[in-house]
């Protein structure tokens, strides 16, 4: 378990990148890149990018470009790769080193996460600086939780304001606060802040962590940015979109007098990607999306506030 502690100690010495997603359209204002960060500081069941959680390199399977040369059999020294496993990876003895990934001709083995000096990434992030300035978009740092690498976020982030590029940031909001707002909170532009659980200990059950400084930093945020702040609510079959939790959410905003934010529909893809990874599904999610009916009884309960889609 990560502890959150300030100072560098707090932050990896080597952030990890897990996708560069170009032409992205939901992450924000306009044509926008996200940048998924490896390492988070929840762990919650639902996750949509459970590869994101572990802040170190993973060695992912994909089934369906696996060509069975059993090249990775060959080269792997702890005999965690056998063809005959449907996944093909023990993980008990697997030790990441990624010779697998190397030798696999398909494709099927891929190592997630890599590292990108600052100047290379910015390098490529500035690509689509055209489609950033005419549909008014630019950069979302994204995860896993960005925060969780304050001083690389921090380089990132006043590089691309110099350039004049858009910025935003989507937080789970366990973070230290008086280091995000001396490292972060100037150089970006729009806060999609999640909050997913009114209940301490139903947040504590569900994502690893009690939720006191999430709520005590939506706080602090709201008073120094109101108008830059967009709360959002992952809406989990069964944990937290039920109606005591909405309810409980709607009148903490409603006491922030915040305004806006932002509902998000619960998406089963994470569960694909945790088996891609050797974890094990929890029982308690669901495998299918939410029906209208059922995202219309979620938003009711936020009808006094603007609902933010991008």
């Amino acid at each position: 378990m990560i502890s959150l502690i300030k100072g560098p100690s707090f932050s990896q010495p080597q952030p990890l990148i897990f996708d560069i997603k170009r032409n992205a359209l939901e992450d924000g204002p306009g044509i926008r890149t996200t940048l998924f960060f490896k390492g988070c500081h929840l762990h919650c069941i639902w996750c949509q990018n459970p590869e994101s959680i572990d802040p170190a390199p993973e060695i992912g399977f994909y089934p369906a470009s696996c060509i069975k040369s059993g090249e990775c059999v060959n080269v792997c020294k702890t005999g965690a790769c056998q063809v005959e496993n449907p996944w093909r990876i023990d993980r008990e003895k697997c030790d990441r080193c990624g010779d697998c990934v190397k030798v696999c001709p398909g494709r099927g083995l891929r190592q997630i996460g890599c590292f990108y000096p600052v100047e290379e990434l910015i390098s490529i992030l500035l690509r689509d600086r055209v489609f950033y300035e005419v549909s008014g978009g630019g950069i979302t740092l994204s995860g896993g939780e960005p925060t969780f690498h304050m001083e690389y976020i921090s380089l990132i982030l006043q590089k691309l304001k110099m350039q004049g590029i858009h910025t935003a940031i989507q937080t789970n909001g366990f973070f230290d606060w008086s280091e995000f707002k001396a490292k972060v909170l100037n150089w970006v532009d729009v806060i999609m802040f999640d909050i997913k659980l009114a209940d301490p200990k139903e947040h504590l059950k569900y994502t690893g962590r009690k939720n006191c400084l999430i709520l005590e930093n939506l706080g602090r945020l709201f008073k120094e940015r109101p108008k830059d702040i967009i709360p959002r609510i992952p809406l989990i079959p069964g944990i937290t979109a039920t109606t005591q939790n909405l309810k409980a959410i709607s009148e903490l905003f409603q006491g922030l007098k915040i305004t806006r934010c932002s509902l998000l529909a619960y998406n089963p893809i994470g569960l694909s990607k945790a088996e891609n990874i050797g974890k094990p599904i929890p029982p308690e999610l669901s495998r299918h999306m939410m029906t209208p009916a059922e995202e219309k009884k979620c938003r009711e309960i936020f009808s006094w506030a603007e609902l933010v889609g991008f």
